[in-house]
């Protein structure tokens, strides 16, 4: 008995997965986790931590520390942020894949280039609508309360039409969960590189030049660097939802018939 104890506690059940797909898939789901933890710790760190202490700095200080700190912390962001979403959307493919072919056991007839199509479709529209408000920068659409409120409504309106597009009862709760949650990434992505990184890479270029030579800061700088703030304190909510439905895909059954 004593010797079939020590066998047990000497030699643990572990086999790993012989087949290919199963291992491949771990490993992007892997990775997805790793870069998206990067990318959401570091836009957390953005507006919980670096937006508050800039203000507190002097404008020489700020000179020194900006150029160096954003530019690290910005490589890493945009890299992080696109590896996410190329990884979840590799994943997520395959969900909607497995859900055609189960689609196809039961006789429906299931469309995977319609929900791929809708996806991206229906989110990046959703993200032109929401940089569209941020163009202004004056009067109500510089009002961080009135820009969350046409993002909340806006997304809201862009998750229930995914899910009326996307109900034909094959589709499972992974799938549009990760459809809706995904979508919001989608978003945060297009945010990213097209509203943050584009702007913050010049904003940092004129403040090293007026740390390094003097040079006045344009008049619009101040106006991008709102558009910034806007744009990154509304992915720090939107990854708020983006969470939950991720989470919700394999753990909250919320969806699907």
């Amino acid at each position: 008995m004593a010797s079939a104890a020590l066998a047990t506690f000497l030699g643990p059940q572990i086999n790993f997965p012989p087949d290919f797909n199963t291992n491949f898939l771990m490993l992007v789901r892997w990775i997805h986790f790793l870069a998206g933890i990067t990318w959401i710790g570091l836009l957390y760190f953005f507006n919980l931590v670096n937006v508050p202490l800039m203000k507190e700095l002097d404008a020489t200080t700020k000179g020194k520390v900006m150029p160096a700190l954003m530019t690290r912390a910005l490589w890493w962001f945009r890299m992080s942020a696109a590896l996410t979403v190329l990884a979840g959307i590799v994943y997520w493919e395959n969900i909607v894949t497995s859900d055609v072919h189960n689609g196809q056991i039961l006789g429906l007839n299931p469309s995977h280039g319609a929900v791929m199509g809708s996806f991206f479709l229906i989110w990046t529209m959703v993200w032109g609508v929401l940089y569209a408000c941020l163009i202004p920068g004056k009067g109500i659409f510089d009002k961080g309360v009135f820009v969350g409120v046409v993002y909340a409504v806006v997304v809201a309106a862009a998750a229930w039409l995914f899910l009326s597009l996307n109900s034909h009862s094959w589709e499972s709760n992974r799938l549009l969960a990760i459809g809706i949650g995904g979508g919001i990434g989608w978003v945060m992505l297009l945010n990213v590189w097209g509203v943050i990184w584009r702007i913050q890479k010049r904003l940092i270029q004129w403040t090293r030049d007026n740390a390094a030579n003097g040079t006045p800061m344009p008049d619009k700088a101040k106006a991008m660097a709102r558009q910034v703030f806007l744009a990154s304190r509304a992915n720090a909510f939107l990854s708020i939802a983006m969470l939950f439905f991720m989470g919700a895909a394999s753990h909250y059954p919320m969806f699907g018939k």
